[in-house]
């Protein structure tokens, strides 16, 4: 393994979404967009015969940067959100997150099962099947959208901060859901029923409480010894890790959940704007580029069939749909106004690591076919480029309407 080979492909991302970026600060377009146009173009180097430059081993490295990436960017989120906020939307997002769940997966199974012989064609392994195409649209990733909202200065509104909310609590949720999918399979990965995973996930939660109010004192005295000094920011980020990697190897919750929480506990800290800094210094100049990029040059088109092209795109738009309908028509029933209820169901619309690890590990597992991994992907670019460019849409026709 030639460690070396990363350096290539990491300068040339570096370079190219810098300049894309700028781009599209020019033509007011979110700097997620030129992130993502970045890893395309990148990507193509792929097609080039004999390029040298986008190895097996680059590319390892590549989704290494991009992991950290995401975690730094959901760390940053939980600093910068109000927990206040959250305690206060907290009905809301339970509602929002199960309509969101629930809506999508609908589709996603109405979809598949119609594309797969109907109704009177359901046998067990087909109705695993499609449940588990459902499943797979339950996911959401807000990373695209946090990153939007930061820019336009949203992220800790009352639309922010119930799109982070409802994603925090989609990502238990649909760990629920796709374990009992799995638990139905009933082998491969499903070695823990779905009454392991609810015990699991409560007694993550009930570590998380005792581990926050034992890193709050810490904190509180690290501060009051080193304030504004690196230590504190290196051992917040140091925490980060260590939380993410215990929530993701011994309670099986996502790590980027366990990023976000201990962002959260740390939000109330004395020096939190000061470890907020550093962190975001860390990871918008390196990381947070390689996370995006990379998902624009992971996507690989050459598995479509003719015979699926149909349901693919059906699929992809029962992901765009139900997500936006579910959680904008139950912001719309908690009381939020109809352009904000627009916002959240946008916010809650994107799709990224989640939704391809899912998908991934049906594949694994038999129970879905693998000619999916092209329309997971494609969701997932479509929905990253849609939702910063309407969400900033929306914020910009705020401003202008604001200031005539």
């Amino acid at each position: 393994m030639e460690v070396y080979e990363i350096l290539l492909p990491l300068a040339i991302i570096l370079v190219v979404s810098k300049v894309l970026m700028k781009c599209c600060e020019k033509i007011r377009f979110p700097a997620v967009i030129g992130m993502l146009l970045s890893g395309i173009l990148v990507g193509l180097i792929r097609y080039i015969p004999g390029q040298t430059v986008l190895t097996a081993t680059g590319m390892e490295g590549l989704a290494f940067f991009a992991k950290i990436g995401v975690i730094l960017i959901l760390f940053t989120a939980g600093l910068e959100t109000d927990l206040q906020k959250i305690k206060s939307i907290g009905g809301p997002a339970v509602v929002i997150t199960v309509a969101g769940v629930a809506v999508p997966m609908a589709l996603g199974f109405l979809v598949a099962t119609l594309c797969n012989g109907g109704f009177g064609a359901l046998t067990k392994e087909t109705l695993l099947q499609n449940l588990f195409y459902g499943t797979i649209l339950t996911a959401t990733s807000v990373s695209v959208t946090v990153a939007t909202l930061r820019e336009a200065g949203k992220l800790d509104s009352k639309v922010g901060t119930t799109i982070v909310a409802a994603a925090i609590i989609d990502d238990i949720l649909g760990i629920v859901v796709l374990s009992f999918v799995l638990a139905l399979k009933g082998d491969g990965a499903a070695t823990a029923g779905p009454t392991v995973v609810v015990i699991r996930t409560l007694l993550y939660f009930v570590a998380v409480a005792i581990v926050a109010f034992l890193a709050s004192k810490f904190f509180t005295v690290l501060d009051r010894r080193f304030e504004h000094h690196r230590l504190v920011p290196i051992m917040g980020i140091a925490f980060c890790f260590i939380i993410a990697y215990a929530s993701e190897k011994w309670f099986g919750i996502a790590d980027i959940t366990g990023a976000y929480i201990v962002g959260l506990i740390l939000s109330g800290n004395k020096d939190s704007h000061y470890i907020d800094r550093k962190a975001d210094i860390m990871g918008y100049m390196l990381f947070v580029p390689i996370f995006f990029a990379n998902i624009g040059i992971s996507t690989e088109f050459s598995d479509i069939s003719v015979s699926f092209l149909a349901f693919g795109a059906l699929f992809i738009l029962a992901g765009m749909a139900g997500k936006f309908l579910g959680c904008g028509a139950a912001a719309l029933a908690c009381g939020y106004k109809p352009q904000d209820a627009a916002r959240v169901g946008l916010g809650m619309m994107a799709r990224a690591e989640v939704a391809l690890v899912t998908a991934q590990k049906g594949v694994e597992y038999g129970v879905i076919h693998s000619s999916i991994m092209p329309f997971v992907v494609a969701l997932i670019l479509i929905t990253s480029f849609v939702t910063p460019l309407l969400l900033h849409a929306s914020y910009r026709r705020e401003v202008q309407h604001d200031t005539e």
